[in-house]
């Protein structure tokens, strides 16, 4: 017996579910770039101002490594030491020893 070819535009259903799976799984994967892209936009662009000192005096010979900054604080890294200054009056608060 011959079996007739299946007429045009004919697929199997678990083709259809295929094709319907793998475009599911593309939008997805989609919406997840476009949103991941999106919080990264957010959280950029909400980023806070960075307010440095205006100058820094550091001891004789100390030569600055690293600058960090807290909510009312700044820290100058030395060679041998952390500096950690009051943001508000730049007056040293502060100083730790590094030991090697």
């Amino acid at each position: 017996m011959d079996e007739a070819p299946p007429p045009e535009g004919f697929e199997p259903a678990n083709i259809r579910f295929l094709r319907r799976l793998v475009t599911l799984l593309t939008a997805t994967m989609i919406a997840g770039l476009l949103a991941i892209v999106a919080l990264i936009v957010i959280r950029f662009s909400a980023a806070p101002d960075l307010v440095l000192p205006d100058a820094l005096t550091l001891p004789d010979g100390a030569q600055a490594l690293a600058f960090t900054q807290g909510a009312d604080w700044y820290a100058v890294v030395t060679d041998d030491e952390i500096l950690i200054y009051d943001r508000a009056t730049g007056q040293l608060r502060q100083t730790v020893r590094i030991e090697r």
